[in-house]
């Protein structure tokens, strides 16, 4: 699997994990908001000029997404990631190793 599928694959997940705390979705679906933003994120990962060489959007000088959205993408993130520990552990401590070394 190449970076850019992982990535979108990681924003389903947390998008999923998201809508289902906050939402009170259904376990592994998606409510309309969360299905736009879903398709929003998939969208910027694919047009992603810099996807194959960079760790994370976060420390990107290009920001693909816009100031909306881009808070909404955080708001998931905050909510998702510590829950992420329980769904894809091995890929949440490779994001802590990667977060660790760009500081």
């Amino acid at each position: 699997m190449d970076k850019r599928a992982r990535e979108q694959q990681t924003m389903e997940e947390m998008i999923k994990i998201y809508c289902h705390g906050l939402h009170h979705t259904k376990k592994g679906t998606l409510c309309p908001v969360c299905t736009s933003l879903l398709q929003y994120t998939r969208e910027r990962i694919a047009r992603c000029p810099h996807m194959e060489t960079k760790t994370f959007c976060a420390f990107c000088k290009t920001h693909c997404y816009s100031p909306t959205r881009r808070e909404e993408i955080r708001a998931v993130m905050r909510y998702s990631g510590p829950r992420m520990m329980l769904t894809a552990p091995a890929a949440t401590l490779h994001h802590l190793y990667l977060s660790i070394l760009h500081k």
